[in-house]
């Protein structure tokens, strides 16, 4: 049997290969980093997000760490956008400036 005729092979089969995913967040092409409060989905409960932060994982992990202890609450890292529990904007552009970010509030 010839190599042109295999239907299926272990080898990669026709399972086609994901790209590999850019880590980190999408950084916008001004620069700034994006600071905005979300209800949609959290069943009208706010969340302040932060998107626009360039970086790998670990430094996500890190400036959320370091917002979630300088605003007292919760948070996490989803899909490269930092997330906060409550509307903290304010408390959150000012700790973004501190580390050097160049900072936009966004949305409502």
């Amino acid at each position: 049997m010839s190599e042109d005729n295999i239907v299926f092979s272990t080898d990669g089969g026709r399972i086609k290969q994901d790209k590999p995913k850019a880590s980190g967040g999408s950084a916008y092409a001004d620069g700034f980093v994006r600071v905005k409060r979300e209800t949609k989905g959290r069943k009208g409960k706010g969340a302040t997000t932060v998107s626009g932060i360039e970086g790998d994982a670990t430094l996500l992990k890190n400036v959320a760490a370091t917002l979630k202890k300088k605003c007292s609450v919760g948070g996490a890292v989803k899909d490269g956008i930092i997330e906060i529990q409550g509307d903290k904007r304010d408390i959150v552009k000012a700790e973004l400036e501190k580390l050097g970010y160049k900072v936009k509030l966004a949305g409502g």
